[in-house]
C-alpha cells in the first residue's frame, strides 16, 4: 500500500474547527504547543497558539474520540506531529485507541480514532506515512499503522511486536531520524530495545541493549545518530551513537543534579537538551557536543513538584507541570541558559504529552 502525504488546501467552514484557529500563524516565531487532557470522561487534546514571544494562549480544546485514564500516564511521547506539521496524532489510553488529527492554522480536525493492537497506548512514533505505537499493558508490545492522505489509520498486517520482557514497564517508542530504526526504552529492564524496519512497514526485533544507568525512561534524538536517554533512578542522562540498529555509548550516566530525570528534549540544532527531573521540579540543562557528548550546564528551578513533559523549539522550551497544572514557558538563551517568560494553565492533573511547533 502506497501512501503519501500531501498539503493541505482545505478550509475548514464553521463548526467544522473545534479548536478555533485564530489567525493564521504567520508571525516570524509564532506556532503552536498541544498536550492532551488524558481525562476518563473522554480524552482531548488542548491547543495553545503561541507568539512570536514564546508566551502561549488557549485556543480551544478538541475531542479525540477515546477515552484517558486520569492520571498522568507516565510516558514520553503520547501525542507526536507528523507530516511536516500537518497532522497531530494521541493516544487514548483509557479506550485502548489512537487517533488522528488535521492542523490548520494551528486548529484541528478529528480525521479517525482506531484500536492500537494492544493495551494501554502511551507513545506515538511517526515517520513520514508509518506510525507505530507502544501499548504498555498487558505483556507490552508495538503495533505499526498506515496514515493516509485523509489522516485514516490502517494497521499494518504482522506489525505487531512484542518487547523484550513481559514486565518491561516500557515508556517511549521512537524513530531514528535515519528511519531505519525504531527505539523503545524498558525502564524496569533496564534496556533499550532496538527494532530494524524493513519493507512494507514491518519491523524485526527486538535486540535488547543495556542501559548505561538504571532506569532508562525518556529519550530524544540531536542528530543522524546520536541518542539522548534519561535514567530516572540513576538520576543521570546518557548519550549514545546509534547506527543502523547498533548502539554505542558516548557519554556514560551524565548526573543530572536532580531526583528522578524522566522527560527530555533538545533544541532542533542539537546543540542543547533539557531534562526534568521530575522528583525536584528542575530542569537539568546540557550542551551537547561532537557526536552526542553531554556536559552538564546547569538548574533551572520551578514551582512544580513534580515536573513532567518537555517540549522545545528553536528558541523556547516548555514544560507540563502537573504540580501546579500549568505548562512552564522558557526562552532558551545562546549559552544554553532558561530565562522564564510565564506560564499558561489551568492544565488538567492527568494531562499526558507535550508538543511544540
Amino acid at each position: 500500500m502506497k501512501i503519501r502525504w500531501t498539503h493541505l488546501t482545505t478550509f475548514l467552514i464553521s463548526g467544522s474547527l473545534l479548536a478555533g484557529a485564530g489567525p493564521a500563524l504567520s508571525a516570524r516565531g509564532a506556532g503552536t504547543v498541544y498536550t492532551e487532557s488524558n481525562a476518563s470522561t473522554g480524552n482531548q487534546v488542548l491547543v495553545f497558539h503561541r507568539a512570536g514571544d514564546g508566551s502561549l494562549t488557549p485556543a480551544g480544546a478538541v475531542a479525540s474520540g477515546g477515552m484517558g485514564t486520569g492520571a498522568p500516564l507516565a510516558s514520553q511521547g503520547a501525542v507526536a506531529m507528523g507530516g511536516d506539521g500537518d497532522w497531530l496524532f494521541a493516544v487514548n489510553a483509557g479506550s485502548d485507541s489512537i487517533s488522528s488529527f488535521r492542523v490548520h492554522d494551528g486548529g484541528l480536525v478529528l480525521a479517525d480514532t482506531a484500536g492500537s493492537g494492544g493495551t494501554t497506548p502511551v507513545s506515538i512514533a511517526v515517520s513520514g506515512h508509518l506510525l507505530y505505537v507502544l501499548n504498555q499493558g498487558g505483556t507490552g508490545n508495538i503495533a505499526g499503522f498506515w496514515v493516509g492522505d485523509r489522516g485514516e489509520l490502517q494497521m499494518i498486517p504482522g506489525s505487531t511486536r512484542a518487547l523484550n520482557s513481559t514486565s518491561a514497564s516500557a515508556e517511549e517508542i521512537g524513530f531514528s531520524p535515519d528511519q531505519s530504526s525504531l527505539v523503545v526504552s524498558e525502564k524496569a529492564t533496564q534496556t533499550l530495545d532496538i527494532y530494524k524496519v524493513k519493507a512494507h512497514g514491518l519491523v524485526t526485533g527486538p535486540t535488547a541493549h543495556p542501559s548505561s544507568g538504571a532506569g532508562p525512561y525518556g529519550f530524544t534524538f540531536t542528530g543522524r545518530d546520536e541518542l539522548l536517554v534519561t535514567e530516572a533512578a540513576a538520576s543521570a542522562v546518557s548519550s549514545y551513537d546509534l547506527d543502523h540498529g547498533d548502539l554505542a555509548l558516548v557519554s556514560p550516566s551524565v548526573p543530572s543534579d536532580g531526583a528522578a530525570p524522566c522527560w527530555i528534549a533538545a533544541t532542533p540544532d542539537g546543540r542543547f537538551a533539557y531534562a526534568a527531573n521530575a522528583h525536584i521540579g528542575t530542569i537539568a540543562g546540557f550542551s551537547v557536543g561532537r557526536e552526542g557528548a553531554l556536559t552538564f550546564l546547569g538548574l533551572t528551578t520551578t514551582a512544580s513538584i513534580p515536573l513532567l513533559d518537555l517540549a522545545a523549539t528553536r528558541d523556547y522550551l516548555y514544560a507540563l507541570a502537573e504540580g501546579t497544572n500549568q505548562i512552564l514557558e522558557y526562552r532558551v538563551t545562546k549559552d544554553g541558559g532558561l530565562t522564564e517568560i510565564g506560564h499558561e494553565g489551568s492544565i488538567p492533573a492527568s494531562a499526558a504529552g507535550l508538543v511544540a511547533q
